[in-house]
């Protein structure tokens, strides 16, 4: 990167705002800005990794020097814009969203997916704000060099650090970012050349609160502000690449993907008058993932699967993970002829792993 901006008499502080109003119209909930160093975030993660907390995510400790040097990963960077990003879907709620839950017959997955895969939408949205600044600073010289790139999960970014440090939001007991408005949210950054100050840093505002590390179903959150990736079961049934291990299948109860039980029980979440939807369409639920049944989704193919989730997220986990998610959550559903149809028509799937979880599933069905 080069086109440091070194000696330039700009009103850095007047574009920092201007970038921030941009934000808004945009359809962002807060923008910040905030110093390329992640200061201590790094050594808290490098001491994560140590205790191998990051169970099979090689790529964690392979990135590790990216994370800690954001200049490693951008050359010449010298500020990074933050951006957060509302997604809770419209028409739902967190009552919605518990009784689901507690249906064994349907399928819970993780309110961030129910849409379109949130790394296209944010970074088109990041994109046309850094299109914007760049029109900005067109029009007022010639010739400068603004550099950027933009960031949405997609890369070996110490993100919730960088939205603390940006004041859009602070780092939850349960490790997630947290605001005002809660934590139903996506992060994203512009990693820039522009030397913009700044903002102060979120103060947190979780106070003696232990609801989150209370509520998780499986003690992943193993104190505040650490979390044990291996006993996740967001790590589980997205990140776990093998069999997930039979202690922990009877409590992951009918998540498929993901879980969000930390958020639904989370005061700033839960003690409002109403959760804001987002009002974009793109993370709508899309084929009834917001309340369908196990049975249903099992029986599908392939083939559907793939088309079904083209442009999701959900997609990358691949249909072998999707059904062995699928068949943890049949083995946890209270014994139904119909469960003990839909599992036995997989009883000879081609696929090793699956079938290992759906002999599970059947033994817990047939046992009373």
């Amino acid at each position: 990167m080069t086109g440091d901006f070194q000696g330039e008499t700009r009103d850095w502080s007047g574009l920092a705002a201007r970038i921030k109003e941009w934000g808004l119209v945009l359809g962002f909930g807060a923008v910040g800005i905030a110093r390329a160093d992640p200061g201590e975030a790094a050594s808290r993660l490098e001491r994560w990794l140590a205790l191998g907390r990051h169970g099979e995510m090689s790529y964690m400790a392979r990135q590790f020097p990216l994370r800690a040097d954001p200049a490693a990963l951008v050359p010449g960077v010298r500020s990074i814009i933050c951006a957060r990003l509302p997604y809770w879907p419209g028409g739902l709620s967190c009552a919605q969203a518990l009784a689901v839950l507690s249906d064994s017959r349907l399928a819970y997955v993780s309110r961030y997916a129910l849409g379109r895969d949130y790394h296209k939408t944010m970074r088109q949205r990041l994109s046309r704000l850094a299109a914007r600044i760049a029109e900005a600073l067109s029009e007022e010289r010639e010739g400068e060099a603004f550099h950027y790139r933009v960031f949405s999960d997609s890369a070996p970014v110490l993100e919730v650090e960088f939205a603390r440090q940006a004041g859009i939001a602070w780092r939850g007991k349960h490790t997630l970012s947290l605001s005002r408005e809660g934590s139903w949210h996506f992060l994203g950054e512009i990693h820039s050349n522009l030397p913009l100050p700044p903002d102060a840093p979120a103060s947190a505002h979780c106070g003696s609160c232990t609801e989150c590390i209370e509520r998780c179903p499986t003690g992943a959150i193993v104190a505040p502000y650490q979390l044990d990736a291996r006993l996740c079961i967001s790590y589980l049934t997205i990140e776990h690449p093998g069999a997930i291990p039979e202690a922990l299948r009877p409590l992951i109860g009918n998540r498929i993907y993901g879980c969000d039980d930390c958020q639904l029980h989370c005061p700033w979440n839960r003690e409002k008058p109403g959760i804001r939807p987002s009002g974009d369409p793109d993370f709508a639920p899309r084929h009834g993932l917001d309340a369908v049944t196990l049975a249903a989704l099992f029986s599908w193919g392939e083939a559907r699967f793939l088309e079904c989730f083209s442009g999701s997220s959900i997609r990358r986990i691949g249909f072998e993970r999707w059904l062995r998610n699928i068949a943890v959550a049949l083995g946890n559903a209270p014994p139904a002829s119909e469960t003990r149809a839909a599992l036995a028509a997989r009883r000879d799937d081609a696929s090793p792993l699956v079938r290992e979880h759906v002999a599970w599933a059947l033994a817990r069905q047939e046992e009373d």
